[in-house]
């Protein structure tokens, strides 16, 4: 038995299809917005459906922009030579937010997950082998999330590249700074020394 109007009702059930949303912060959100003033409320609306009309993908890198190439493919500053793959849009940002790298990226849209139904043609891969036809790239730095899916996505893309004489390295796991040894699991601790550098 429903305690809200069908109106509010629907609004709740809606905020709930947004990942990580529970009935709670879902009914909390729709009474902000009820609370919100007209304009605020077109605002956030206007915001929505703008996203979904302008966004699109780059044509060259996958990543979501408003014009296509995006701003980083265009960027002629930036290394042309050196491209880095990320699993999903939201690691070119974080990536970014380090202000190390230099190159450009390859959004593969996902991670191959044969448990979940996903192989390698539904992810970005054949438009990544695309790109490196043009011989101007000397570096594939494979920085997929470091879980069972993305190891194996980062090995079937290695395995596809060295041949073509690139040049493909792995970004490093390890221990996250402020992280405590005692606490730091097997796989992790077995990472950093695989990783583990001269200084």
């Amino acid at each position: 038995m429903s305690y809200y109007s069908p109106s509010i009702e629907k609004l709740i059930e809606s905020f709930e299809k947004l990942p990580s949303i529970g009935n709670k912060t879902a009914a909390r959100l729709a009474f902000y917005i009820l609370d919100a003033s007209e304009q605020e409320t077109n605002e956030f609306i206007e915001a929505i459906q703008n996203a979904k009309k302008n966004l699109k993908y780059c044509s060259v890198c996958y990543n979501i922009t408003d014009t296509d190439p995006c701003p980083i493919c265009a960027n002629k500053n930036r290394d042309h030579s050196v491209i880095c793959i990320v699993e999903d849009v939201r690691d070119v940002v974080a990536m970014e937010k380090t202000h190390e790298f230099k190159g450009l990226y390859h959004v593969l849209h996902g991670s191959i997950s044969p448990m979940n139904g996903v192989g390698p043609d539904d992810i970005k891969i054949k438009e990544l082998l695309a790109r490196l036809m043009d011989g101007q790239v000397k570096e594939v730095i494979l920085a997929t999330n470091p879980r069972v899916e993305g190891e194996a996505t980062a090995m079937y893309i290695s395995k596809l590249v060295k041949p073509l004489g690139i040049k493909v390295t792995r970004i490093a796991h390890g221990i996250p700074v402020g992280g405590d040894l005692e606490y730091t699991d097997e796989v992790t601790l077995s990472k950093a020394l695989e990783g583990r550098r001269e200084i």
